[in-house]
């Protein structure tokens, strides 16, 4: 397990663009090859995709042959509402870059048949090779896509009733009224994430430094889901200075000790230019 700190929001960001750029780039994907990354929502990873973009306009990178997998999806919000997962993806991300529309997959959350929605997105996952890269954040809670504290270590694609601080959380989305915030969504599983080859967690903020310090600190415990992925072979935590708060000491200082060997993983920055 890696844990990469940066001072702010804005480099932390940065940073994983850069790592998300390198693999691709490394990967050179193809029409025979395609690369399959597995992206969140939210305001987190807002400045992680605005870095991609910037990287797209400027020639260094083509998603032209890359797969992605959103995490999760809302039930009952129309796809065109603002707050829909798909809105959020297409308006901040996908429409600014090169991919295939087709190759953008985002559940379904107005399937007729919501388990059936669910089985049919993890076989697209295994159709496609598996996921390469898992990009994803968390909540204060600790939960990361919509696997709510108690959820299955082990859990695949399903329905998911949302817990009451994930509701209250996303109020400030719908005008803050808790009326208005959808109760169920569509999630990948634990072990959906815990099945791709990677994972990356973005955790900005002091409000997450609770859940960062059970994350790597304390044991594996359904109770705060992201704490799985101490017990996946190549997981990085990548946060702020801010996310640190609840850390130990000598643990953020013996992490701080390894950014030089971190930091070769994204300088140099890698570009399809130079291919």
């Amino acid at each position: 397990m890696r844990l990469v700190i940066l001072d702010d929001y804005d480099l932390a960001s940065e940073w994983a663009a850069k790592y998300i750029r390198n693999r691709i780039v490394q990967f050179k994907p193809s029409a025979d090859r395609f690369f399959t990354l597995g992206l969140p929502t939210g305001s987190t990873p807002y400045g992680c995709y605005q870095k991609l973009i910037e990287y797209y306009r400027h020639g260094d990178i083509s998603f032209k042959y890359v797969k992605t997998f959103n995490m999760d999806e809302y039930v009952g919000l129309p796809r065109a509402h603002p707050e829909s997962y798909h809105s959020y993806m297409w308006n901040n991300f996908f429409k600014h870059i090169d991919i295939d529309p087709a190759n953008a997959h985002i559940l379904d959350g107005n399937a007729q048949n919501l388990e059936e929605e669910c089985q049919a997105y993890e076989q697209k996952i295994a159709e496609a090779g598996g996921i390469e890269l898992f990009v994803g954040g968390i909540g204060p809670d600790g939960h990361i896509a919509f696997n709510e504290p108690g959820s299955s270590l082990v859990s695949r694609t399903r329905v998911k009733t949302l817990a009451k601080d994930t509701i209250v959380a996303n109020a400030r989305f719908f005008g803050n009224d808790l009326f208005k915030v959808p109760t169920m969504a569509l999630t990948v599983g634990v072990g959906t994430v815990m099945d791709a080859k990677e994972v990356m967690i973005l955790i900005t903020g002091a409000h997450k430094a609770f859940a960062l310090y059970k994350a790597i600190e304390e044991g594996v415990n359904h109770m705060w889901t992201v704490s799985a992925f101490q017990q996946h072979p190549r997981t990085i935590f990548v946060c702020d200075e801010d996310a640190t708060l609840e850390l130990r000491v000598k643990t953020v200082k013996y992490f701080k000790g390894l950014m030089h060997v971190h930091n070769k993983l994204v300088d140099p920055v890698l570009s399809i230019k130079d291919q």
